[in-house]
C-alpha cells in the first residue's frame, strides 16, 4: 500500500491568493524557497531551489507541472534533497505533491497529499523527513498570509 503525506491548512485569504502562493514564483521565494522558476501550466516547470547556486542539488529540477486547474488544485513531480537525491530523484515516477485549494467563508482551506513513496527503509526515513519539512513549510506559509 503506497504511504501517503497528507496536511491541511487553514488561509486567512480567498482560493486565489493562496494558489498563487503555490504558482508565482515571488510568491513561492517567500515561504518555500530560495529560487523559483515554475510554470503554472500543464507540462510547465516545477523547479524550486533551496541553493541556487548548485542547482543539481536540494532542487527540483526537472520536475513538471502534471495537473492544474487554477484557483482549484495543483499537481507536480518532487524531488528528494541531496541525502536522498540517489534514490528520490532517479524513481520512475518520481514523487507528487497535490494540492487542493478548497474556499471557505473568510480563508481557503489547502489539502496536500504528498504520494508515491516507496516502502524500502531509505524511502520511509525519506518519508518521515518530508512529513516534518512540510509541517515547517506550511508553518511558513501561513506566516506569510497573516503578515
Amino acid at each position: 500500500m503506497d504511504k501517503i503525506i497528507h496536511r491541511s491548512l487553514k488561509l486567512n485569504c480567498d482560493a486565489h491568493h493562496a494558489f498563487e502562493m503555490f504558482t508565482v514564483n515571488g510568491k513561492l521565494e517567500n515561504w518555500l524557497t530560495e529560487k523559483a522558476d515554475v510554470e503554472p501550466k500543464v507540462g510547465g516547470k516545477y523547479e524550486l531551489f533551496w541553493n541556487p547556486d548548485d542547482k543539481r542539488y536540494d532542487s527540483t529540477i526537472g520536475c513538471r507541472v502534471t495537473a492544474i486547474k487554477e484557483d482549484k488544485f495543483l499537481s507536480f513531480e518532487w524531488k528528494g534533497p541531496k541525502q536522498y537525491s540517489d534514490f528520490m530523484n532517479t524513481a520512475d515516477p518520481l514523487t507528487h505533491v497535490v494540492v487542493f485549494f478548497i474556499p471557505g467563508d473568510g480563508f481557503t482551506e489547502v489539502q496536500l497529499i504528498h504520494l508515491g513513496w516507496r516502502s524500502s527503509e531509505e524511502w520511509e526515513e525519506a518519508r518521515q523527513w518530508f512529513e516534518k519539512m512540510w509541517n515547517v513549510c506550511f508553518e511558513a506559509l501561513e506566516k506569510q498570509i497573516s503578515s
